[in-house]
């Protein structure tokens, strides 16, 4: 049994056993990858996968109890080497975040300007992605640190510490009629076409709600990935925006008015994840608690230990 057959095996779960893509995935044939199966279920005495003549349909009961431990083992296997790059170059090296637009534009680059100052040698690099593109990114070890408000506090695998709490504003191009309503409700938005965000992203799911507990049908005439879309859109007079209120810069969006409706919609609470039992290097940790003071590293290994 060797390192490379237990990658094959986790690559052929990923890969929903194609073995042309486990080969592509890991630099070598679809015949290494078809021997490397075969000698390892010689070696072990069981068959790992259901075939259909030569094709792969998936694992057998025995295949998937190993790869728990595959997943495992490969695991461990990156956090030995991680622990070593720790000793032998301290403020060098690799941290990959991955932070949905909201955050990456709006919440982090201010972290990531103090960061680069403290280690000008790590290399960061930074994914923008959806949500569930952060999530399968940790699980899959190509990211240290996700950044995201939905998604990440409910996956079992992931760790998953508070960052902020946030709320959605109304903006309106200046002069707008909303501004002269001292306490905005919802009947008074829904007199306007309105422009947001995509369903499953930056709360939108919070925006919605309300107006359906209260039987109110707004007109979303558009949605879109990002704040300086929706409020391109509102600027252009196509209806109000509904975004992130950290969104707002008073002195880029001269031309707009930001309405606090706090009382209409509930809070949003940001997360950073981990994925439990990844190895961090001291920058990685130090990295989170530029984020947050209150997230030092002994409070993180602390949760990942109680979770």
């Amino acid at each position: 049994m060797n390192f490379q057959q237990l990658r094959i095996i986790r690559e052929a779960a990923r890969c929903n056993f194609n073995l042309t893509e486990v080969g592509n995935a890991l630099f070598t044939s679809q015949s290494g990858v078809s021997k490397h199966i075969k000698d390892l279920e010689d070696e072990l005495g069981v068959e790992l996968f259901i075939r259909k003549g030569k094709r792969l349909l998936g694992l057998t009961d025995p295949g998937r109890e190993l790869l728990v431990f595959v997943e495992r083992i490969l695991l461990d296997a990156n956090n030995i080497k991680n622990l070593v790059e720790q000793y032998s170059h301290r403020d060098e090296g690799q941290l990959t975040v991955v932070a949905t637009h909201t955050q990456a534009r709006y919440a982090l680059p201010q972290v990531i300007n103090e960061f680069k100052k403290s280690f000008p040698k790590v290399h960061l690099k930074l994914h923008q992605a959806g949500p569930s593109e952060i999530v399968t990114m940790l699980l899959n070890g190509e990211a240290d640190i996700g950044v995201a408000t939905e998604a990440l506090h409910d996956v079992t695998k992931l760790d998953s510490f508070p960052y902020y709490s946030w709320h959605h504003a109304v903006v309106v191009p200046v002069g707008h009629p909303l501004e002269r309503i001292k306490t905005l409700t919802l009947e008074a938005l829904a007199e306007y076409p309105i422009v947001t965000y995509h369903e499953g992203l930056t709360g939108r799911a919070k925006i919605d709600r309300p107006f359906a507990d209260t039987g109110i049908a707004p007109d979303i005439v558009m949605s879109a990935l990002d704040a300086d879309v929706i409020k391109t859109y509102v600027e252009l007079g196509m209806g109000i925006g509904i975004i992130a209120s950290m969104a707002f810069n008073p002195a880029k969006d001269a031309d707009l008015r930001l309405l606090k409706c706090d009382h209409l919609f509930e809070s949003n609470t940001t997360y950073i994840a981990l994925r439990r039992g990844h190895y961090l290097r001291s920058f990685a940790y130090r990295f989170i608690e530029l984020c947050s003071p209150k997230l030092t590293e002994e409070v993180i290994r602390a949760g990942i230990v109680l979770n």
